[in-house]
């Protein structure tokens, strides 16, 4: 129980220090192709806006994985309901 307790706590711990660099290279991204500095093609359209999606969904993958690691081990203790 604490074990997951503890990962859980971990994980999101990683998940928000990890989640300045990931916004930092999206952002470059976007900029190097808007520019034509780093390929032939820029990112426009739906491929844009993903992309501008990118951010909030790697922030909501960590914290439902640190969410369920933490329900997992409560609900092992028997303090959260089946």
């Amino acid at each position: 129980m604490l074990g997951n307790l503890i990962g859980g706590f971990i994980t999101i711990l990683v998940g928000a220090t990890l989640i300045g660099s990931v916004a930092n290279e999206i952002e470059s991204v976007q900029r190097a192709n808007s520019t034509g500095a780093a390929g032939n093609s820029s990112v426009t359209g739906a491929s844009a806006t993903i992309l501008d999606l990118t951010t909030i969904f790697f922030a909501l993958g960590i914290a439902s994985v640190g969410i369920a690691i933490a329900s997992q081990g409560l609900r092992a203790a028997g303090m959260l309901g089946v």
